[in-house]
């Protein structure tokens, strides 16, 4: 399984949280990144509390938590900008939504339910489980929501026969 490892400085060993799959992060908190990620990168807290209906007390607050994982940094005044590493990560977290809401098109869902849908679970998926899904489907370059990117370890996977 691939690891997304976030690296710190020996100043920030405290706030060390190693990435794996995406299962470490709150759904909340993957809706944080996955907006900004959609956005080009790079947002406004008050845009961000306003896109997920909070305070903004609360956008600073998760912001905080989350600028110690070494996914996001904030500014005050300049806004809200994933790091190198939180666009990886981001950019998987995208993937992961697009594939799930893909397959579950393939059951009979209609492209809005499929997104709602793996809106609600997809936080529990392991990225080992999506690559297989990903390789069983012929690694599709394009989902419900928009063109899927593939990552390391996604195109190591054979389709299913």
């Amino acid at each position: 399984m691939a690891s997304y490892q976030t690296l710190f400085s020996d100043q920030d060993k405290n706030t060390i949280m190693e990435i794996n799959d995406g299962r470490e992060l709150s759904a909340q908190k993957v809706r944080y990144l996955k907006y900004i990620a959609e956005k080009g990168g790079r947002v406004r807290t008050t845009d961000l509390a306003r896109e997920l209906g909070v305070d903004p007390s609360t956008i600073t607050k998760t912001v905080a938590e989350l600028a110690k994982t070494g996914l996001l940094s904030h500014e005050p005044y300049h806004g809200i900008c994933l790091t190198g590493e939180g666009q990886r990560y981001a950019r998987y977290l995208v993937k992961r939504h697009r594939i799930l809401s893909l397959m579950l098109t393939h059951y009979g869902f209609s492209h809005e339910q499929a997104c709602e849908e793996a809106k609600r679970f997809e936080s529990y998926v392991s990225k080992e489980a999506v690559d297989r899904i990903c390789a069983a489907m012929g690694h599709p370059g394009i989902g419900v929501c928009g063109e899927i990117t593939h990552d390391d370890g996604c195109l190591d996977q054979e389709p299913a026969v």
